[in-house]
């Protein structure tokens, strides 16, 4: 996606329904088209289901695949010599993981909606960053897991990037004190993924003897919450508690995978989530994949005209969800507002804070 194809021109929460629905499809069934004649297994696939691309109005009638099939298909529509990264998604060990091939355009197109969409949020300025992980997780540049690759993405906000864990995990309370003592007093920007900011960043300040104020932090985190489910641990107390021990209030969650990176969908501050113009959601029904009603408990599929290098553009996921409503969140943001209620039964653990905790 180049700037001339007017997305860029807009601010992410700018457009309704109708307009982000004519540029979103325009987008995407032309990347359809591009995929198609690019990337023979996609083809394949295509072809097995009778679809006709150029009959097709809209994205909505964009045939999906199922997220897991990076696992298992390596999916690409550039030549070997384009490659210019591979991203790899979160897992167990023994689970197969998703690879994900990216060529320079894209690589930038995504990190560059990365930062639209964030400093929507936290301003255009940035700030000194407290990153709530191990400075270990950053390896091999060239092959990225989706928890450094969330690292280095977040990254670009920051001006000071301070690591608050060890290469052991264990948080340097000292570290995290002069961090404080130079940028403590005005806004600074906190990055972590969900349970490791539990684990390892909210148990250890509270076992502390005193109180450290982080009442100007940020912190985005995201990743998954099965672990935390698990535990007890609702949304509302992971950010009462933190409020608790550390005077932290400014807290977004975010939603989002390595299959298609940059396309994040932040928590605003009534709690939802929200699509930017750079993606959108749809639920559909478990029975026959038809789109759920506003309201309605679905299968959460995604889309993205990102993800031009290989064909994750249109995306069924292993997660369940509710749209709430489109374009009247009262945070004022438009696009359409949802809730995410978890992974679907059987499906694998697969955020970086569950894959972490398991």
């Amino acid at each position: 996606m180049k700037k001339d194809d007017h997305l860029f021109d807009y601010s992410p929460f700018e457009l309704g329904k109708k307009k982000k629905e004519y540029f979103l499809s325009k987008e995407l069934i032309e990347l359809s088209q591009k995929h198609y004649v690019s990337c023979t297994e996609y083809k394949n696939m295509l072809d097995a289901v009778g679809c006709s691309l150029d009959k097709l109005k809209s994205y909505y009638d964009i045939p999906f695949l199922p997220v897991g099939i990076f696992k298992n298909v390596r999916l690409s529509s550039i030549s070997d010599q384009e490659i210019f990264k591979v991203m790899t998604s979160s897992g167990t060990t023994g689970q197969t993981v998703s690879k994900i091939i990216l060529d320079r355009q894209t690589a930038s197109n995504q990190q560059k909606v990365l930062a639209k969409i964030v400093s929507s949020f936290t301003g255009a300025a940035r700030m000194p960053m407290l990153i709530l992980d191990s400075p270990s997780v950053i390896k091999d540049r060239a092959m990225f897991s989706a928890r450094g690759a969330g690292i280095l993405g977040f990254s670009i906000f920051g001006t000071e990037r301070c690591y608050a864990l060890t290469e052991d995990m264990e948080l340097d309370i000292k570290r995290v004190e002069d961090f404080l003592a130079r940028n403590g007093s005005k806004p600074f920007l906190m990055f972590g993924f969900t349970f490791i900011v539990w684990l390892h960043f909210y148990n250890e300040i509270k076992k502390l003897s005193r109180k450290i104020d982080f009442s100007n932090g940020i912190l985005i985190h995201g990743g998954g919450w099965k672990k935390l489910e698990s535990e007890a641990v609702s949304a509302g107390e992971f950010n009462s508690r933190l409020y608790d021990v550390c005077f932290l209030s400014k807290v977004h969650n975010y939603y989002g995978m390595v299959e298609q990176t940059g396309a994040i969908y932040m928590e605003c501050e009534c709690g939802h989530f929200h699509a930017s113009i750079f993606s959108d959601i749809i639920t559909r029904r478990y029975k026959d994949f038809s789109v759920c009603d506003v309201g309605e408990k679905g299968i959460i599929e995604v889309v993205t005209p990102l993800a031009s290098s290989y064909p994750g553009h249109v995306l069924l996921t292993e997660d369940e969800g509710t749209i709430l409503g489109e374009d009247d969140c009262a945070c004022g943001r438009k696009g359409k507002y949802f809730s995410v209620h978890g992974r679907l039964k059987n499906a694998e653990i697969r955020g970086c804070s569950d894959t972490y905790a398991a």
